[in-house]
């Protein structure tokens, strides 16, 4: 398939291809990362060029990415905790005046009408040339495995070693990244922590959670945990480290 990258602050783009994107993309409890929700919109603007669409032959938005840059030392120790400390680094970094030298692949989604087409190592292999002409010399992304929330009592430190008859990883969102290039570098237990009310969790995950307790939930990585003395409900969600190029 014949495709073009645009940046996204390139142009104006038509309201309905976007939200054909983004359906079903991510789970509604996604906004309860209030660190991440409170710095979106800075890194929306501080890191515009890293941000770009595919387009068909046909000019249809299909898939999407963005990403933050950051300095980072090659190091697993020096790693981002995950994906909201990925933030957290590059806007300090960026305060700081500290040159990036790195891609942090934040997020990408395909169009769900378009799933099983490769678009999705198209998009990855399009942010890493990206990151390469923007003069980030290394690529890396806190990957969200995609047949994790099959398992979500299994810790990611076990999962993450769990393999097919042929060797490469069960999880077909980890395949995909080893399959162009990527290697494994960590495990990220923490890279998200969610929080809101027993009633706002409730109306995310469409169920009751009468009593204190932890609880699997729909797409849910791990398990959330409920205090119902403290109105409160905590999901930590963990990410695979994977280092590209």
């Amino acid at each position: 398939m014949e495709l073009t990258r645009v940046r996204r602050d390139a142009r104006d783009w038509p309201q309905d291809q976007l939200e054909a994107l983004f359906r079903d993309g991510f789970p509604p409890f996604i906004v309860a990362d209030v660190d991440a929700e409170r710095m979106l919109p800075e890194i929306g603007e501080s890191f515009a060029d890293l941000d770009v669409f595919l387009l068909d032959g046909d000019g249809v938005v299909v898939a999407g990415g963005w990403g933050v840059a950051l300095g980072w030392d090659e190091s697993v120790e020096d790693l981002p905790t995950g994906y909201t400390d990925s933030l957290r680094r590059a806007l300090r970094d960026r305060a700081d005046g500290r040159a990036p030298d790195t891609f942090v692949l934040c997020a990408g989604i395909v169009r769900p009408d378009r799933h099983g087409r490769g678009l999705a190592a198209d998009l990855v292999t399009s942010l890493c040339d990206l990151a390469e002409e923007r003069g980030l010399a290394q690529v890396i992304a806190p990957v969200r495995p995609t047949l994790k929330p099959r398992y979500p009592l299994t810790p990611i430190d076990e999962y993450v070693t769990w393999t097919r008859e042929d060797g490469s990883p069960l999880d077909p969102w980890l395949r995909t990244h080893l399959r162009i290039g990527g290697r494994i570098l960590a495990t990220a237990p923490r890279s998200q922590v969610m929080t809101g009310t027993v009633a706002q969790w409730e109306g995310w995950c469409s169920m009751a959670f009468p009593a204190s307790g932890d609880y699997v939930i729909p797409d849910g990585l791990s398990v959330l945990t409920v205090d119902r003395d403290q109105d409160l409900g905590t999901y930590v969600e963990p990410n695979v480290w994977v280092r590209h190029r």
